[in-house]
């Protein structure tokens, strides 16, 4: 064989594969397997190394993609890990769960000129779980320990990044969670089937191993005040997500057996954990054996369908009131769940949740996508005599997440607000309505990507390490005023 013949053998080798529409999948821990060395490189070769790098312009935390896929395609992996993590605290994490057809692979110049994107996140994948295993990756050590000490409310992405860079700069780093696992939505929000918890762990116990302090099962508003932490610590950054989830307003929607896809999501992965949790022992939020519909349109509805076939729904439908083209999900994620079984009810809407004390059906409208809003979106509308039943034993509410009342639960009612019920932040110090109090992620953002979670904390990092600085550097500055 020609060694032209044999280079492109190894690259359809090292391609994902491509079903045909009407294949099921049934290996559902696809996800999961792994890049042999030579499908790596192969697949880090093909990176054109273009003039302008789309793929790093693309990712939130501008991972030099490019030049870790040249040390990748050369076998120097080491290197190639200290490179990926020298801009994102979690590559293996953002490797596994990002929407890469929406970010870097999505702007690959190759995929732009229909040759298929390089595999970026497969490969940045491989190079962080050598790493782990070739004793690569270590516990944040700082250089000289500071006495001064941030605290961190929330132990999600936006958090754990955070006090990663922080202990790097030497600070006392205690992360604050209300929950008993750290991780927050990594743990609890996605399913194991994308991020296993193994993964996550393993990252937590490094920032411990490396001196962060976690005080877990420990519920600002209940166990302390925001005002308590304040003076406690030098500094607090506020990264607690959002999870309040929006309402079903039709009637039914208060019908046993209609629930939020959180809900549904935590039970799940508390499962998979070893948790015994009674609402799924009872089966209420066990999909097994039942018509499963799901409304919406975004990554966590995509969660919950998948999850409803592994849990061995008998009938799995997304309902979805625009089309494929307007969805807000990753389309990579459409498709696996496609494969799976998944049924896509497109531009439809419920109108009511039908049943008698249980639910055991949905009432559905077409609709018609008319003119574009402000936002560029075809506004949905419903379509006269369309209407349509759905069975369904189990229906899941996927329809995003507002905010929490954070003042109130933390008991700061000087912690300003957005109008969309964000903390208001100074985007130039990432510092909240209250001296010394900053915020990151979605709680700022709204929710979004793992990814931007992670830029943002890193943000917040660098702020709180130059505003603590600042505060050690006044009284210095005002003894040399006086001495002149």
């Amino acid at each position: 064989m020609s060694s032209k013949m044999l280079q492109f053998t190894r690259l359809a080798q090292a391609m994902p594969s491509k079903r045909q529409p009407d294949q099921r999948r049934t290996d559902f821990n696809e996800i999961y397997q792994r890049f042999a060395p030579e499908q790596a490189s192969s697949q880090a070769s093909r990176c054109e190394q273009c003039g302008i790098p789309f793929c790093q312009i693309h990712c939130p935390v501008g991972n030099n993609i490019p030049d870790w896929l040249m040390l990748t395609a050369t076998g120097r992996l080491e290197e190639a890990y200290a490179l990926s993590s020298a801009t994102n605290n979690f590559p293996e994490i953002c490797g596994r769960i990002c929407p890469q057809d929406r970010l870097c692979e999505g702007n690959c110049v190759l995929e732009q000129s229909t040759h298929d994107a390089v595999t970026i996140g497969s490969v940045e994948k491989y190079i962080t779980d050598t790493a782990f295993e070739n004793g690569w990756v270590a516990p944040p050590r700082p250089l000289h320990e500071r006495a001064e000490s941030v605290a961190i409310i929330g132990s999600g992405p936006a958090g754990l990044a955070a006090a990663d860079q922080l202990r790097q700069q030497g600070y006392q780093v205690h992360v604050y969670d209300r929950h008993d696992r750290a991780g927050g939505l990594l743990i609890y929000g996605i399913p194991s089937f994308k991020l296993e918890k193994t993964i996550v762990e393993r990252r937590t116990q490094l920032l411990a191993e490396g001196g962060v302090k976690f005080h877990l099962s420990f519920e600002i508003g209940r166990d302390a005040s925001l005002d308590e932490l304040r003076h406690k610590h030098d500094a607090v950054l506020i990264a607690t997500g959002v999870y309040k989830p929006r309402g079903l307003t039709v009637p039914g929607a208060g019908l046993t057996g209609v629930h939020d896809a959180l809900d549904y999501l935590i039970t799940s992965n508390r499962t998979s954990l070893g948790d015994t949790v009674a609402a799924f022992e009872d089966g209420s939020l066990n999909a097994a054996g039942k018509d499963v519909v799901v409304i919406g349109g975004g990554d966590t509805a995509m969660d919950c369908v998948r999850t409803a076939i592994r849990q061995g729904a008998r009938s799995v439908k997304c309902l979805y009131r625009r089309d494929r083209a307007n969805m807000p999900g990753s389309q990579r994620e459409v498709a696996h769940a496609e494969e799976e079984g998944v049924d896509f009810v497109w531009q439809a809407a419920p109108e009511a949740v039908l049943g008698d004390g249980a639910v055991n059906g949905v009432r559905c409208v077409k609709m018609h996508l008319g003119t574009a809003d402000a936002t560029g979106r075809q506004t949905p509308t419903a379509v006269d005599g369309s209407h349509f039943t759905v069975p369904a034993d189990l229906v899941i509410k996927a329809l995003g997440f507002d905010p929490e009342d954070v003042p109130t639960l933390f008991g700061a009612r000087d912690l300003g607000l957005t109008r969309w019920g964000t903390l208001k932040i100074d985007y130039k110090t990432q510092m909240t309505t209250l001296p010394g109090v900053f915020a990151a992620g979605d709680i700022v953002r709204g929710a979004s990507l793992v990814v931007w979670a992670i830029r943002d904390g890193r943000d917040a990092a660098a702020a709180i390490d130059q505003f603590i600085q600042d505060k050690t550097k006044q009284p210095a500055t005002r003894r040399a005023v006086l001495a002149s």
